[in-house]
């Protein structure tokens, strides 16, 4: 018999009201690990209801309060880190170099959280007019709600949750429903590092939960990170109900190698950022763009490099690359496969039928590689999502910038050269909202902030960092006079400072 899976509301587990469950699987085997609860509209207002009662509590705790809880926090992360790895590979698939290095990330956001007290000072102007002192402060939005993707169950949740807390917000939090084991694990250390019951609420579940979150009179703002289409649909829904919403979407991440460039680092790179986590990152390289006339040889070294790659069981410490995360996640992208063939691109290494080091029922897909893609190819226009890297060629830095710069997507890219000139240039006029140089893959540390351009963000607020304190607070101004009892009048003009 399977696991369940339930709930985490007001502090502990809570099955729900719903019948209704999904299956959580094993992607390295096949099978059914577990079944997770699946939120009615009834447990969405449970969640609302705990997080609104402890508000009021969380709010009014002080500075050093929550800051001391998010350092407990902090290191309960740092010593469980390995069992938390354990359990991102065991739902998701990735190996598990790969599940701690995401957790590291995630380490990194909260620890700049546990700076809120830099954060959320306010400006002062003393005597801003005679006798009057001006002033502001930041304050939290209320019941926040966070929804996050399958591909980083552990990392993305944490862009959010501490900066959320750490101003005084209140969360409930909607994991992915094909892998929410880690989401229940940060709840449960969050409890015991002294984190109040109610201010963090874990609800599983489907559209019903979400549109319930997006919908609900009592949330104030949505954090999303997902496909575009979702990320659009949250956005949309969420501010017509009148939140705040930041919504990061997809991508198709180009990574540009001009002629100067060391192509046994370029090679090296864009295997690796296309081929880590199988692909099943908003930040994986889909994209190479050789330009002439390096391509012949850059295609031979990255398919070279391909072919070593060992595919198998994220748990084995043999395995680089483990499996996709459910099986009609492994067809669609397998579909892509076929139809890069079929629209005349030339496929150089096929991951389909790959060798591998675990078991036959695994979700597996191998490394691919296809060369001379054009950009109305699916392969080219489409966020797949998995292992498939397609080369396209340009004739010059114009042309390449071009082609980046008309993607609908705008998330991230990267450019390998020498020229520091170029370099330069590039970075100035590519229209993404991060850039790698020489970095494939230039996910911003913790003290600075992650997010796309066009397509690929839905809002102005780009996620943790800076920018996530400023998200999840509004600033309100005092306008603050301390009169002479001796002074008075009425004065029906209109203020001024004098």
């Amino acid at each position: 018999m399977a696991d369940r899976i339930t709930h985490w509301i007001d502090g502990k587990p809570f099955e729900g009201v719903s019948e209704r469950s999904g299956d959580v699987f094993d992607p390295a085997t096949g099978q059914v690990r577990a079944k997770v609860a699946f939120a009615a509209q009834e447990d969405v207002d449970t969640a609302v209801a705990a997080a609104s009662r402890a508000l009021p509590g969380w709010r009014g705790t002080s500075l050093a309060g929550r800051t001391r809880v998010l350092f407990a926090f902090r290191e309960l992360l740092s010593a469980r880190r390995d069992e938390l790895a354990k359990i991102v590979t065991s739902e998701h698939g990735k190996v598990e170099s790969d599940a701690a290095g995401e957790i590291a990330r995630a380490i990194e956001n909260v620890e700049f959280a546990c700076g809120a007290a830099q954060m959320l000072k306010g400006g002062f102007s003393e005597n801003a007019s005679t006798g009057v002192d001006v002033y502001s402060i930041a304050q939290p939005l209320g019941v926040v709600g966070v929804i996050s993707p399958f591909n980083f169950p552990a990392m993305v949740p944490l862009w959010f949750v501490p900066n959320a807390l750490a101003c005084g917000n209140t969360v409930v939090l909607k994991p992915s429903e094909k892998d929410p084991s880690a989401a229940v694990f940060i709840a449960e250390l969050f409890a015991e590092a002294g984190l109040p019951d109610g201010v963090l609420n874990v609800l599983h579940g489907d559209k019903v939960a979400v549109d319930g979150l997006l919908e609900h009179r009592d949330v104030k703002a949505i954090s999303f990170v997902g496909s575009t289409p979702i990320a659009k649909y949250v956005y949309e829904t969420g501010t017509r109900h009148g939140k705040r919403v930041q919504a990061l979407g997809g991508a198709k991440n180009h990574m540009v190698v001009l002629p100067d460039a060391d192509l046994d680092l370029a090679a090296d790179a864009a295997v690796s950022a296309g081929f880590g986590s199988a692909g099943e990152r908003c930040m994986a390289v889909s994209v190479v763009v050789a330009v002439d006339p390096v391509g012949d040889e850059l295609v031979a070294k990255i398919a070279e490099r391909i072919t070593r790659l060992r595919v198998g069981d994220g748990r084995r410490p043999t395995s680089e690359m483990g499996p996709l995360v459910t099986a009609a996640h492994h067809e669609r992208v397998e579909s892509y496969v076929e139809a890069g063939v079929e629209a005349g691109a030339r496929l150089v290494v096929d991951g389909r039928g790959v060798e591998v080091d675990g078991e036959d029922g695994g979700f597996w897909l191998g490394p691919t590689l296809f060369d001379h893609v054009t950009p109305e190819m699916s392969v080219y226009t489409d966020e797949i999502f998995g292992p498939v890297l397609s080369v396209t060629r340009a004739e010059g830095y114009d042309a390449a910038l071009e082609l980046v710069n008309a993607n609908a997507y705008g998330n991230g890219t990267a450019i390998f050269t020498n020229d520091g000139r170029a370099a330069r240039r590039f970075q100035n006029e590519v229209e993404v909202g991060m850039v790698g140089v020489n970095v494939p893959i230039p996910v911003p540390v913790g003290y600075y902030s992650f997010g796309g351009w066009k397509d690929s963000l839905f809002g102005d607020t780009h996620a943790y960092g800076p920018e996530g304190f400023h998200f999840f607070t509004r600033t309100k101004v005092v306008t603050s006079r301390w009169p002479d009892p001796s002074q008075g009048g009425v004065n029906l003009g209109f203020p001024r400072n004098s």
